[in-house]
């Protein structure tokens, strides 16, 4: 259509973003530093084992992803989680609790005193915050539910989806839909019941009860199948700098591949993304360095089924703060996905460190995975040591979106009005799950494809 669009990065983000230009009929070019797709979406298959290093499933909280499945040719592998792994747990005085997931459940459970119960039930009684903006999901959750729900729940919570401080993470950030049901309909219970309404006009699920997916052969297929439908993507492209060039941008690459572009999209993580806009707005860059990435190694065990005696029926569990464990939690991935593991098999994805401990990877690597194993077996009741067992080290893993990020939203806004033709996305943007990416891109598409059609 006369107009050259260039994405860096060849994440789920860029690419579901090149697929919806490419499939109406706009000239788009995928650049890569690496030399495959998916960014952080990353599977390797070993002997029976099925490993993803990075998401290890998403939520089909938008008709878009099942879409975008069938349209490159995936939907028939897309596969679905085991009801078994439903059930959640939750570690307690070294005993794990089943997550009461209903009126019922939470009466009967041991995870909360009655005390903290009682306290839940106040929640469509309290009122709204009123600095809302600035406000950490901790004190959020405090004030609405109590200190037990925060310390049992919300805690565990926001390390096993952030690897997250939820003393430091923004609840109008970091989880928009939970601070819009209090601005927009005074609380929490009385969001839900009139929210339904909204996402059912929508079309969108909860991510409460969004189905959890993936894919026959693990998350990476997914960005590979994406990658295979698209006309021009570009492996090992190292871009330098982006400089504006009259009303274009000139990607400056170590590869002596310059490429002049009418419109540019940038999907890498920010403090790449710092590192190669230097000449457009050095602010920027302040911006961009500010989001805090912090460590998280996936550590990944394959265990016989039978030197293992917690029975193994549901998802897995997390680990509040307050239980001091050198490791964040654990899923049990061929509970969830059964093919992740041969039938005598079980295999587990363990993560450690995060916001909350980034400083325990200062010592020995070898000896902390040592350690955590040795604690992930006794909680599990395991006799024996696992038959394989595989890391990877993420030294900058989840964007935190941390109080006082909506100045780095509005600044990100602001640097887009200031630079036509440049945008930018990724998961430090709009959330960090792959539904929001997906959901993003076709947002990010649209948009670009209202100033190309202008």
């Amino acid at each position: 259509m006369g107009k050259k669009i260039t994405i860096i990065g060849a994440g789920i983000s860029g690419l579901a973003t090149a697929y919806w230009l490419h499939k109406d009929g706009y000239d788009v070019t995928v650049l890569e530093a690496g030399n495959q797709p998916g960014g952080a979406m990353q599977t390797v298959k070993e002997d029976d084992y099925i490993i993803d290093f990075g998401p290890n499933s998403g939520l089909e909280t938008t008709p878009l992803i099942s879409l975008l499945a069938e349209e490159v040719g995936l939907k028939n592998e897309m596969i679905y989680a085991s009801s078994i792994s439903n059930k959640r747990y939750i570690l307690k005085n070294n005993h794990l609790h089943a997550l009461p997931m209903s009126a019922g459940g939470m009466i009967k459970t041991k995870l909360f005193t009655t005390k903290g119960k009682l306290r839940v039930l106040k929640e469509p009684f309290v009122g709204k915050s009123e600095d809302g903006y600035y406000q950490s999901i901790a004190d959020f959750v405090t004030r609405r539910l109590g200190h037990e729900f925060l310390d049992y729940a919300i805690d565990p919570f926001v390390s096993g989806v952030f690897a997250g401080n939820p003393h430091k993470l923004s609840v109008k950030s970091a989880f928009p839909k939970l601070y819009r049901l209090e601005e927009l309909y005074g609380g929490l219970v009385k969001g839900m019941i009139k929210g339904a309404k909204e996402r059912k006009r929508s079309k969108e699920e909860s991510k409460q009860s969004a189905k959890m997916f993936s894919f026959v052969n693990g998350m990476q297929s997914f960005p590979t199948a994406i990658a295979a439908n698209l006309k021009d993507v570009r492996y090992n492209y190292n871009v330098r700098e982006i400089i504006k060039e009259n009303n274009s941008y000139k990607i400056i690459s170590d590869n002596n591949e310059d490429i002049i572009s009418d419109i540019v999209l940038s999907t890498v993580p920010a403090y790449t993304l710092a590192g190669i806009t230097t000449n457009l707005d050095m602010e920027l860059g302040k911006h961009l360095t500010d989001v805090y990435y912090p460590p998280v190694m996936v550590l990944y065990v394959g265990i016989e089924k039978s030197k293992i005696l917690q029975p193994l029926d549901g998802f897995g569990y997390l680990i509040p703060t307050k239980e001091k464990k050198n490791f964040l939690g654990a899923i049990w991935s061929s509970v969830i996905f059964p093919n992740r593991s041969n039938d005598t098999h079980a295999a587990f994805t363990i993560f450690v460190g995060g916001a909350k401990s980034p400083e325990i990877f200062n010592g020995d690597e070898d000896q902390l995975v040592n350690e955590v194993i040795k604690s992930f077996s006794s909680i599990m009741k395991v006799n024996g040591e696992p038959e394989i067992v595989r890391k990877r080290l993420w030294h900058k893993a989840i964007p935190q979106y941390n109080i006082g990020y909506i100045e780095h939203e509005k600044y990100f806004e602001q640097f887009e009005k200031n630079n036509p033709g440049f945008f930018i996305s990724g998961n430090f943007r709009g959330g960090i799950s792959v539904g929001d990416c997906v959901k993003n891109s076709d947002l990010v598409a649209n948009r670009i494809k209202v100033l190309i059609d202008n």
